[in-house]
């Protein structure tokens, strides 16, 4: 048989297991909070609307921590160079739609948070605790930041939808490895 057995580590090209570890934990939760925050936005939750405002609450607060830890490692162990058969303008786009992504997964959250603070309303954690309220109650402000909040998720949305149409692209038509050293390493 010619089958690969798994591979634990990796090669020159590939994302180290951390990265793609952090990569796809932030990958799930971000599209989570895509629909999730259509639903809540739209008060389609029904009885439920609470609990739904919550789980986004809960994935948000997640999300703050991870994405910084996220950045830190990244700083601390760049990714693999992009194939050097890239134009200079995919290269830039790839470039400019990472650090797009990460900008505006360190600003949304934060906004949600100091939107939901200056409300002020409580930030339950998966019902364990309650994220302290960070700014003062203000409910003008706080329904200026949800907007910007409601916007940020939408262009957050159409950025990842480029960066997965791009990993796409790369395995599926171009077919190289760019997607397959952040799935599987190599």
């Amino acid at each position: 048989m010619n089958e690969k057995p798994f591979q634990t580590t990796v090669g020159p090209e590939a994302y180290t297991v951390t990265a793609r570890a952090l990569h796809w934990i932030v990958a799930v939760l971000v599209l989570s909070q895509v629909p999730l925050g259509i639903v809540i936005a739209n008060e389609w939750g029904g009885e439920r609307q609470q609990q739904l405002y919550d789980l986004h609450k809960s994935f948000g607060a997640v999300l703050v921590p991870l994405i910084f830890i996220r950045v830190i490692y990244r700083l601390m162990n760049p990714p693999p160079p992009l194939p050097k058969d890239l134009s200079e303008s995919q290269q830039f786009a790839a470039h400019a739609t990472h650090l797009i992504l990460y900008g505006l997964l360190i600003v949304q959250p934060m906004i949600g948070w100091i939107a939901t603070s200056a409300y002020p309303a409580p930030m339950p954690v998966f019902g364990l605790f309650n994220m302290p309220l960070i700014w003062p109650e203000n409910r003008e402000l706080s329904g200026q930041l949800f907007v910007v909040h409601r916007w940020l998720g939408i262009i957050i949305a159409i950025v990842a939808t480029m960066h997965i149409a791009a990993a796409l692209h790369h395995h599926f038509v171009r077919k190289d490895r760019i997607l397959m050293r952040m799935t599987v390493g190599s």
